[in-house]
């Protein structure tokens, strides 16, 4: 059997998170295809809101057996963003199996735990500059990880000027690339809103 997933994120870059959702499906025995729609390239773009995107889903295909949204806590107790997606998929999608996927903050925090990974994607593999990156639970008490890390990655280019800014300008496209190098077995794993993700994903895909 081969599962259809439905993941929305709160930005394209995001989507690194699909190949993470697939492998934990092999991993119980399932296929899994996921597909993440570019609401900006199918002209949807006032879909910003959870429950405008499952709308506009549902209007194209109503055939996805689990549903998976990423929404950032910012700064919100974590159960609340958990409530405003479960009342989005009622109000739109009312019996579909879903699971949020809530960050503390935001899902910046995740990336700042892997040095190697960073300085790999920041093309600078060998570079020895200082990161001062945060120790295990402490990347989810940083008040903007997306700034921090988007100084991080700009540290470990080792770059300056107008290569600097070409640089800055390719955030999106890095953090991208570091979401979808993410060990989910590596420093992450130590973080409550990581192991609440995996946990509640390995339960929905069980009952679907």
């Amino acid at each position: 059997m081969t599962l259809r997933v439905l993941f929305t994120g709160e930005g394209t870059s995001d989507n690194g998170l699909v190949p993470h959702i697939e492998a934990v499906a092999a991993e119980a025995g399932t296929r899994a295809v996921v597909t993440a729609p570019d609401f900006g390239r199918l002209g949807l773009t006032d879909c910003h809101a959870v429950a405008d995107k499952l709308r506009a889903v549902r209007s194209l295909d109503d055939a996805y057996d689990l549903v998976i949204v990423h929404r950032d806590a910012d700064g919100v107790d974590p159960g609340k963003r958990h409530q405003e997606v479960a009342e989005a998929v009622t109000s739109e999608w009312p019996g579909r199996p879903h699971i949020a996927v809530v960050p503390v903050r935001a899902l910046e925090a995740w990336l700042l735990l892997d040095e190697a990974a960073i300085r790999r994607v920041a093309e600078n593999p060998r570079g020895r500059m200082a990161l001062d990156l945060p120790k295990g639970s402490g990347a989810e008490r940083i008040a903007d990880p997306k700034k921090v890390l988007q100084q991080t990655l700009a540290t470990a280019s080792g770059v300056s000027g107008r290569r600097l800014a070409t640089f800055r300008s390719r955030f999106p496209r890095h953090r991208h690339k570091l979401l979808e190098a993410l060990d989910p077995h590596g420093p992450v794993s130590v973080l409550p809103s990581w192991q609440a993700f995996m946990t509640d994903l390995r339960a929905a895909l069980d009952r679907a």
